[in-house]
């Protein structure tokens, strides 16, 4: 995680960037956290360390981040994609909280995000039995949005990204902090967000030129100023 958080560093600086794809390989996504590395810890190295803040890296980066999802995503693997904005998923992959079968729970997110896309009660069940959902079954639920075949899921993310990409990078991180704010702002709160962002939209080059762009019936041309 220490690697991917210098390299989302790097990608966010990178003005050139305007989406992240994070996948890992067909039989897996991510491994998680080192069960032997956290085996003989103890709670004031956990509690004084603030273990597993730094997983967070991910959902604090401003541009755009799709999870491609092949294989397992367990544990660790699952807080990691549910971090992430959008979530594409291989016709094979399974989604999963094991911890409990480990004598623990969820330590980045999982109880949290988990609850959030998929309702209380498939949640419940996942962390209190550490079942897994297929792919299918994910999609059903809301955590993921599409599946594909395995061997095009990659390149249907770089698509995904690509597209996010074309359009203005500032206004994407815009709507990307009101989407987000869904999660922890009540309703007239949110709208209000919604509200100053949208305004604030009219005081950047690119939503002149993409309503402009629009009107004279051409391509818009961002900047992203």
């Amino acid at each position: 995680m220490t690697e991917m958080g210098q390299a989302l560093d790097a990608f966010e600086s990178d003005s050139q960037v305007g989406a992240i794809v994070i996948t890992g390989s067909e039989k897996a996504f991510a491994a998680g956290a080192d069960i032997k590395e956290m085996q003989n810890r103890t709670f004031q190295e956990c509690y004084g360390g603030n273990f597993l803040a730094h997983w967070n890296r991910v959902s604090t980066v401003k541009k755009p981040v799709i999870a491609a999802v092949n294989g397992f995503a367990l544990g660790g693997g699952c807080e990691l994609a549910m971090m992430c904005d959008i979530i594409y998923a291989g016709e094979k992959a399974q989604f999963g909280q094991p911890e409990i079968l480990l004598g623990t729970i969820p330590g980045a997110g999982g109880t949290q995000r988990l609850t959030r896309a998929v309702g209380k009660s498939l949640a419940m069940e996942m962390v209190l039995t550490g079942d897994r959902i297929s792919a299918q079954e994910a999609k059903a639920s809301g955590l993921v949005s599409k599946v594909y075949p395995t061997a095009q899921l990659v390149e249907e993310a770089i698509k995904c990204g690509e597209k996010i990409a074309g359009n203005s990078k500032l206004v994407s991180s815009m709507a990307k902090e009101a989407v987000n704010a869904a999660y922890e702002l009540s309703l007239a709160e949110g709208n209000r967000l919604e509200k100053r962002l949208f305004h604030s939209t009219f005081a950047t080059a690119d939503r002149k030129e993409g309503m402009t762009a629009f009107v004279e019936k051409r391509k818009a041309i961002f900047e992203d100023k």
